[in-house]
């Protein structure tokens, strides 16, 4: 009898850890395990089914308030979340730093303070410096998502591309990624490559030698510096836009010589030895990092990357959630 006393609790506890994140916030992908990753795409495969029915609103975030905390512009990533949690039933707060207090002189802790007063329970914050998520989550009484921290991190980014490419390919794992363009101004490249490697992908990365980081190579990852080889290599590439309004300096001619070198057009892809997929997470600058004949041929899945950053951010706002109602109990 003193057995089974024991017995049941531990097997409880055994399944919860299970559909448990190990972490309180989604700060960055360098802060999540395989496990972690592989529970989000889990949840956002029941996700995707629903919000493919003709109902598609849930309620699993009923009592749960989310502010959308958005400090630098943003249209997909700002109306993706604000869409994932009213499909989550959640109770949704909009802030934009344009038309606030922001604008007075008042810091981001008094911003978000005063909003956590109003019982807010979960924020959603992109921001234009590094580690602004970190910061929030060591100071304030809230589960904070990482919606992109100046050219840091954007998580949610990185999980809903190799989600893509699971949902193409069946596995992430052994396939072979290049991401290409202005990988040193860019928070997209740095979250895809720890989650790729994570899931056991290959992982390389091409553009001008002046758009790369210094630490490029501490990654793992190889620069290819011939767009050609690039292309020849890999299995998906994934295709950054160029950051200007990140550049201070400039780093190469002008964006025709960049288009000429760097760009793909439908004459390169149907050049190479095989068919690969084409990634983006957008904006696209049509004519510059990709010609429309490839932005929109069969090829390219960016329009699945849309659909499936709705179904990731349900999933990652749901597990998060579980440990605010855990918590309060």
């Amino acid at each position: 009898m003193e057995r089974n006393k024991w017995k049941r609790p531990s097997n409880i506890d055994k399944f919860r850890k299970m559909n448990e994140l190990s972490v309180e916030h989604l700060l960055g992908i360098k802060y999540l395990t395989a496990e972690d990753i592989s529970l989000i795409f889990k949840m956002a495969d029941n996700f995707k089914k629903i919000i493919n029915q003709p109902i598609k609103k849930v309620p699993s975030l009923r009592d749960i308030t989310v502010a959308n905390l958005f400090f630098e512009n943003s249209t997909r990533t700002k109306l993706s979340f604000e869409l994932a949690e009213k499909r989550l039933s959640a109770d949704v707060v909009n802030f934009s730093s344009a038309a606030s207090s922001v604008k007075k002189g008042e810091t981001l802790i008094d911003t978000v303070n005063n909003i956590i007063a109003m019982k807010v329970d979960m924020v959603v914050v992109r921001h234009p410096n590094p580690g602004a998520s970190v910061f929030l989550s060591r100071n304030i009484d809230a589960k904070i998502v990482n919606a992109g921290d100046g050219t840091h991190e954007h998580p949610t980014q990185a999980l809903l591309d190799a989600y893509s490419i699971r949902e193409k390919y069946g596995e992430v794992k052994g396939k072979k990624v290049v991401i290409i363009g202005d990988i040193l101004h860019s928070r997209v490249a740095l979250s895809n490559i720890y989650c790729l490697q994570k899931l056991g992908a290959e992982v390389s990365v091409c553009g001008p030698s002046t758009l790369m980081p210094k630490y490029i190579s501490t990654l793992g990852v190889k620069h290819i510096n011939n767009l050609k080889d690039a292309l020849n290599w890999c299995d998906i590439a994934n295709v950054l836009r160029i950051q200007l309004e990140r550049q201070d300096v400039k780093y190469f001619p002008s964006l025709r010589e960049y288009a000429m070198v760097f760009g793909i057009n439908k004459e390169i892809l149907s050049g190479l030895n095989k068919e690969i997929t084409i990634m983006h997470p957008g904006p696209i600058n049509r004519g510059v990092e990709l010609t429309s004949d490839v932005a929109d041929s069969g090829q390219a899945i960016i329009l699945n990357q849309v659909e499936n950053g709705v179904a990731i951010r349900m999933a990652v706002l749901y597990l998060l959630a579980g440990k605010v109602k855990k918590n309060g109990e």
